[in-house]
């Protein structure tokens, strides 16, 4: 059953949040098509450029993306603190740079300034703007909106592009936000569409190596190959002449309840590479591939995630969780919170959704 968006996002229990949109009837509208023949792998330029500006003026910030054929995936970290803190002119400024008619609003209160019901007008609208700069609903519909209209124009044709609503999934706890990440980096890999990291096109961590790339002096080989990657121009030529943000440093991902993610972006990098070996040996040589992670990965020993646990959530994901991931403790206390909030669960203390998963992953 479709619940609404708010009982699905508690910015109380994390503010880590994976997205996925498909286009509609899972059609290869964003990449090579096999039916009309024609490829659409440009459009994949269009989401990430979009999906940077409006990370730009929205309290969001990208941690990771992966731009498919037919679908997208977002994990995106709400920064409710940085919202609250904007001033009144700092709000109107990022919202009127998404929406700028609605400049026309501030401008004809402020020309009434002495009446007071303009006054209320005016903080009214500047608070609901500022909840909707930390609102993921909206950030989605910015980003939704704005490619289909421009995929729509393209192709001379009305109608859906996206096949409904975005999916969205509550991370909630450190070992389900690495454990995302990872899986959102690495779908070009798992979909037998890459072999490296280095030729994932359109992801946040090709984008990241290609970023660590441009600051070494003495390039490797490899580096210097991937910031000639043809499949990469987007990240390495000139950018659009409107701002765009960056992808959240590794270094500042928050923790959910205190301090810091414990792993670097190197060793993250180091954690991604032997992911990939492993995945090409696990179907085969399932013991060689846990071997590789349990002889090289530390993040996964201070994370407390064993190797074949590794393997299997990051491919497989999907399929172990629903409107949260995390470990048993977190799901329970997430459930509990949307009851707060006035989910009308059948059977609210009977069965929670991922708690299975959550036990043969990661325990309780």
């Amino acid at each position: 059953m479709t619940r609404a968006r708010y009982q699905q996002i508690s910015l109380d229990d994390t503010p880590y949040y994976h997205c996925i949109s498909r286009c509609v009837r899972r059609a290869y509208l964003c990449g090579d098509d096999p039916v009309s023949g024609h490829n659409f792998d440009h459009r994949k330029q269009w989401l990430v450029t979009r999906i940077k500006q409006l990370s730009a003026q929205f309290a969001i910030d990208v941690c990771a993306y992966a731009i498919m054929s037919n679908h997208y995936h977002l994990v995106l970290f709400v920064n409710e603190e940085k919202a609250k803190n904007w001033s009144d002119e700092e709000v109107i400024r990022h919202w009127t740079a998404i929406f700028p008619r609605n400049a026309a609003i501030i401008e004809t209160l402020r020309k009434n300034a002495n009446s007071r019901k303009a006054q209320k007008q005016l903080i009214q609208q500047v608070d609901s703007w500022r909840e909707r700069l930390m609102d993921i609903s909206w950030f989605m519909r910015c980003l939704n909106e704005s490619v289909a209209r421009q995929a729509n124009k393209e192709d001379d044709c009305k109608g859906r592009f996206w096949e409904g609503r975005f999916k969205s999934q509550a991370l909630l706890d450190e070992k389900a936000l690495v454990t995302c990440m990872a899986y959102v980096d690495l779908n070009p890999v798992r979909a037998g569409m890459s072999e490296s990291l280095d030729t994932s096109d359109f992801t946040s961590i090709q984008e990241r190596l290609i970023s660590h790339a441009k600051k070494v002096k003495n390039r490797s080989y490899r580096q210097h190959r991937l910031l000639t990657r043809r499949g990469a121009k987007h990240l390495v030529g000139r950018q659009s002449s409107r701002k765009q943000s960056p992808l959240k440093p590794l270094k500042d991902l928050p923790g959910i309840d205190d301090g810091n993610i414990p792993f670097s972006q190197q060793s993250y990098f180091e954690l991604l590479e032997s992911t990939c070996k492993a995945l090409a040996l696990v179907n085969h040589e399932p013991a060689k591939a846990t071997h590789i992670l349990e002889e090289k990965q530390s993040v996964l020993q201070s994370l407390g995630i064993p190797a074949s646990t590794w393997i299997r959530s990051v491919k497989y994901f999907h399929r172990h969780y629903g409107t949260a991931a995390g470990a048993e403790s977190s799901l329970v206390h997430f459930h509990n919170s949307r009851i707060k909030a006035g989910v009308d669960f059948k059977y609210p203390h009977k069965w929670i959704r991922g708690v299975h998963s959550a036990r043969l992953l990661y325990g309780t």
